[in-house]
């Protein structure tokens, strides 16, 4: 099974930067929730590829040859 990347170089810099946020803010306010959802972000930042994107069709790659 391949993981072909699904998101795209902006969508990865908003992530990333959202992803900080939140990690920080969960630290923060002892939120351990929002810490794990920034955690998700940076990894689906980091590696290009969104699971839940596959269902609704969504690729924000625009380098995609797909």
């Amino acid at each position: 099974m391949s993981l072909t990347k699904n998101v795209g170089k902006t969508d990865r810099t908003i992530r990333l930067a959202v992803a900080g946020l939140l990690v920080l803010l969960g630290i923060w306010l002892h939120q351990p929730v929002l810490s794990v959802i920034g955690l998700v972000l940076v990894v689906t930042g980091a590696t290009g590829f969104c699971l839940a994107y596959i269902p609704f069709k969504i690729n924000t790659n625009k380098d995609s040859n797909d």
